[in-house]
């Protein structure tokens, strides 16, 4: 099969298809099939026209059923989000940072940052943002990212091109290589998270550990790491916790004594903030320091005693 017919033939499905899976967590990259829709329209200009109308429509159906799955779940949405994603699980929270920063000004920006463009939308869903905020919002970040890949193509439509004319050489290995190209991609991806969740790999504490110790009047100092934005949604927490705020973690060292057992939690997948802190504690002398397994999900689903923030 050549690419260049099918590309001419297919080409508006596939912009649609490929974008809309894109925005609904598949690791596939939507940019260069816009780009080649761009290309493809520097003799049509209604081609482009409806590329860009269908990517924006895929973009918006994709990112609304995770903003609607976020108001209905709230933040367990973006766990199941990170389980099937081949992100790095710490996008949960780096999303997270960057709604406290910029606002529903995310939305906008999202698409062009990886592993904010798919968690956005439920983020922004858990937060309470008004339905129409969100359409606005999202609709402007999914022009502006469909119009950049569509731009892209046509200004550089002469290389466009002649990628395809290379392709097209292949005959029928065209799309053979385009597979290969494909599968090398999503296994670099695959490896990536596979060498973060092995960097993540350190002594945790079980929540029934931790309900002993404080039934036995150990008095662990325990550390709540979670974001502002999580603590908002979920609204609850491990009696007595501390909240850390990350930013200002010297602060928190100094009222830390050496002699007690601290345990560290949050809400990320494998616990990767939670983590992150106890290596910074241990590096700072405060060794018995671990991370709580499972988080305050674990916590909750054990049936233990929580209170409200």
């Amino acid at each position: 099969m050549e690419i260049t017919p099918f590309f001419a033939e297919y080409g508006l499905p596939l912009v649609f298809s490929v974008v809309l899976l894109e925005q609904l967590g598949m690791p596939i990259p939507a940019l260069p099939v816009l780009m080649f829709a761009g290309a493809q329209s520097i003799g049509d200009p209604l081609y482009g026209v409806t590329a860009l109308a269908l990517a924006i429509l895929a973009c918006m159906l994709g990112d609304l059923a995770w903003y609607m799955a976020g108001r209905r779940y709230g933040h367990r949405v973006l766990k199941l989000l990170c389980r099937v994603s081949l992100s790095p699980d710490s996008c949960v929270r780096q999303t997270e940072n960057v709604f406290e920063t910029r606002g529903v000004a995310t939305l906008v920006i999202a698409k062009f940052v990886p592993g904010l463009a798919t968690l956005a939308p439920p983020v922004a869903g858990a937060l309470g943002l008004k339905t129409s905020s969100f359409l606005i919002f999202n609709g402007a970040g999914s022009a502006l990212y469909s119009g950049t890949g569509i731009i892209l193509g046509l200004l550089f439509h002469d290389q466009v091109d002649w990628l395809l004319q290379r392709f097209a050489t292949l005959g029928a290995h065209a799309m053979a290589v385009l597979f290969a190209l494909l599968a090398l991609y999503l296994a670099w991806r695959w490896w990536d998270r596979h060498r973060f969740i092995k960097s993540l790999d350190t002594g945790r504490i079980s929540v029934d550990e931790l309900s002993r110790m404080i039934e036995a009047g150990e008095e662990p100092i325990v550390l709540d790491v979670r974001s502002r934005t999580h603590r908002e949604i979920d609204g609850r927490r491990i009696p007595g916790a501390i909240h850390v705020d990350l930013n200002a973690l010297e602060a928190t060292l100094e009222g830390i004594p050496r002699d007690r057992d601290v345990v560290v939690y949050c809400a990320c997948p494998n616990e990767v903030t939670a983590v992150k802190v106890a290596m910074q504690l241990r590096a700072r002398g405060i060794r018995r320091v671990r991370p709580l397994a499972g988080g305050i999900d674990a916590w909750v689903l054990a049936g233990f005693t929580i209170e409200g923030i």
